[in-house]
């Protein structure tokens, strides 16, 4: 039998932070997603393990084509993160290496996909 996820608003009354940054819902910490919605339209969802972003984090433009993509392993950024204009295009490109704070590259794009900026740690 699967698992069903626990999906929670993230502006629920009953969702707070505590001191160390953790996600609380109803007091506790939280293992599920949080998604955030603007006029009924979902435009985050992120993952969350005892408290912490731990998963997939993507976010969507008003008209609901994607924003953003990548994980998060234990509060950082790890791997690949994209990043959409509102026309479809790739806007950005960033790896994220297992050290904390570790962008090791990113690139750049304007709406036309000309390059704005590439950009690699030594």
């Amino acid at each position: 039998m699967m698992n069903q996820v626990h999906r929670i608003d993230i502006d629920d009354p009953d969702v707070d932070m505590d001191m160390g940054h953790r996600l609380l819902y109803r007091g506790e910490l939280f293992t599920g997603e949080a998604a955030e919605y603007q006029d009924r339209q979902m435009v985050c969802l992120d993952t969350y393990v005892d408290g912490i972003k731990n998963g997939l984090s993507q976010m969507w433009h008003p008209d609901g084509s994607l924003r953003l993509r990548g994980a998060v392993i234990n509060g950082v950024a790890s791997g690949e993160f994209l990043e959409w204009h509102p026309n479809g295009a790739l806007k950005s490109r960033k790896f994220f290496d297992n050290d904390i704070y570790s962008l090791r590259e990113e690139t750049t794009w304007d709406d036309k996909g000309n390059i704005v900026r590439d950009w690699h740690r030594e």
